[in-house]
């Protein structure tokens, strides 16, 4: 099965052993100013980048200027620029780093992103079904009506995702088209639709489970190996996840087994300073207490919600702080070598690619390079994953 769900080595570890560590390591060491880009003023990312800045402002002196996004290009392009030290992204930092989607594209390709930290908190990335069906798994989505958001990949890989767990394709259920995400929830509330992709405490989720309509939340068993390997062949950075807060009465007490992954997810340039990115990973574990109630969702950032195994390569010295604190095991050490080295390949790829002349229709583009990517990552031996 792909990228199994890991039970950290972190959470075995006395904390005794983690302060200590982390107190002979090397101070903090950040620039006097600093800007990030991020979601929207009214997302839960960016007001996390908030409560993040003013605990770097009170306790070493650096501001923080953060550059809300609306969409992936938007947040992505300052970082691809230089203008900014950071991006909180979403998962489209993933298919950057990839190159593929709106990535696979003459101004983008694969980026040389590395991950300083991510968020993975209560709450859960799901297919939101109306609550007057009898939809209990993914597997009994076949038939139904299933919303497409135009434009938004994520969204749809997601969706993909979720299908795939259940044994089903996009052929399997009825196709409905929206222009946007918000769209699909008016659908789902009006009975035009009755699934669209989410998380469990967006307010479009919290609306349709007020509607006289509902709201369910497919299970996914997580000892269904079968299943998670579908799922992941579509979307690999999915883990399983207890959910624990959403729409519909999702609680702590009344949890949901489903899936989800980091967001943000806080990532710079392979080329952004040691210091700056050792300092921020240390600033951020050592003063955890002073921002995870500032921001919904900041209780992601604590050691223990960390996925060592994920997607995308960590900074070299953010490897080097969690060398330094105990936690990395040579087991992370050789994950992080392979997702360099496919890093590598797809650059190698990309200047190839370009400098054999690639043609000049974006369509006829975009097909060449997918194709050139993943003949060179089979040749490699690994799965290209897209297609």
């Amino acid at each position: 099965m792909r990228q199994h769900a890991r039970h950290l080595v972190i959470a075995t570890l006395p904390l005794a052993l983690l302060t200590a560590a982390a107190q002979a390591s090397e101070e903090v060491e950040l620039p006097r100013t600093m800007a990030w880009t991020a979601y929207g003023t009214n997302s839960s990312g960016y007001a996390q980048a908030v409560a993040i800045g003013g605990m770097l402002q009170d306790h070493y002196d650096t501001s923080v200027r953060i550059l809300p996004g609306d969409n992936d290009v938007s947040r992505m392009t300052p970082l691809k620029q230089g203008r900014v030290d950071l991006c909180a992204c979403g998962i489209s930092s993933y298919y950057g780093a990839e190159g593929v989607l709106m990535f696979a594209h003459p101004d983008w390709g694969p980026q040389p992103l590395r991950v300083i930290t991510t968020s993975t908190a209560s709450f859960g990335l799901s297919l939101a079904v109306a609550g007057d069906l009898d939809v209990e798994t993914p597997a009994d989505l076949k038939g139904k009506r299933v919303a497409y958001i135009r434009g938004d990949d994520a969204l749809n890989k997601g969706t993909e995702a979720y299908l795939a767990f259940g044994g089903l394709t996009w052929d399997d259920v009825e196709r409905v088209e929206y222009p946007g995400y918000g769209r699909s929830f008016d659908g789902l509330i009006a009975g035009n639709v009755d699934a669209s992709f989410t998380t469990t405490v967006t307010p479009p989720a919290q609306q349709l489970a007020s509607s006289p309509r509902g709201i369910s939340w497919p299970t996914l068993d997580p000892d269904d190996a079968e299943g998670w390997e579908r799922m992941q062949a579509i979307a690999p950075y999915f883990r399983p996840h207890e959910v624990t807060s959403g729409a519909g009465g999702i609680s702590a007490d009344n949890p949901v087994p489903s899936a989800s992954y980091p967001y943000p997810i806080v990532v710079a340039n392979q080329d952004l300073d040691d210091k700056v990115a050792y300092g921020l990973i240390k600033a951020l574990q050592d003063n955890y207490d002073d921002y995870k109630d500032a921001a919904p969702g900041a209780v992601g950032y604590a050691l223990e919600h960390q996925d060592l195994q994920w997607v995308i390569p960590f900074h070299d010295a953010v490897v080097a702080y969690y060398e330094e604190v105990g936690v990395w095991t040579d087991e992370m050490q050789a994950h992080q070598e392979s997702l360099v080295e496919r890093q590598a390949l797809l650059l190698e790829t990309w200047n190839a690619f370009i400098e054999e002349g690639a043609p000049d229709d974006e369509d006829a583009f975009r097909e060449a390079w997918m194709t050139a990517r993943a003949d060179a990552l089979r040749d490699a031996g690994l799965d290209p994953v897209f297609e």
